[in-house]
């Protein structure tokens, strides 16, 4: 039989052993991004929700510029090409009735840099997210297509932010 200090010594020495592995393996906690500029236009203004929500996660670490006439002046320019929200039905009951949906975020964006150049082709960023339906909670699955729809949008705002970080600085 163990005391319990012997098993807190062991407990311990477990949570020890396992931060080190976690820690060699080189997993590290995603912390704030950094930038290779510290201006940059987000275009259209003032744009659709996730426009706004970019704008609103940058504005953190550089100085966004956000009408067509400061554009010219900044090194970077990340314009969002399209913003699509669709809904599609994947699944019916025997009596037609629709018992799924699949949400979908489509966004086309690119980022030119000084003098127009193509720093990023246009490229397109897919979220898709399945939701059940029921006409008994049709209000409750509302709020839930808005809430997953809100989730598509942060994990579409926090893939072009890393698409950004990963820029080099202009030469």
């Amino acid at each position: 039989m163990t005391t319990p200090t012997v098993t807190t010594r062991r407990q311990f020495g477990t949570a020890m052993l396992l931060t080190a592995l976690v820690g060699g393996c080189g997993f590290r906690l995603r912390g704030s991004q950094s930038f290779a500029f510290s201006r940059i236009a987000v275009l259209p203004s003032p744009g659709g929700p996730v426009v706004q929500d970019l704008r609103a996660a940058l504005a953190e670490s550089v100085t966004v510029l956000g009408t067509d006439t400061s554009a010219a002046a900044s090194p970077l320019r990340l314009e969002i090409l399209s913003e699509q929200r669709e809904k599609t039905v994947v699944g019916v009951n025997t009596s037609g009735q629709v018992r799924e949906f699949q949400l979908r975020l489509r966004v086309v964006f690119k980022i030119d840099g000084s003098g127009g150049r193509d720093l990023v082709a246009p490229e397109t960023i897919v979220q898709l997210r399945d939701i059940s339906y029921s006409e008994s909670f049709a209000l409750a699955k509302e709020t839930e297509e808005a809430q997953l729809y809100r989730d598509m949008q942060t994990d579409v705002v926090q893939q072009i932010l890393r698409r950004l970080a990963s820029l080099k600085p202009p030469q």
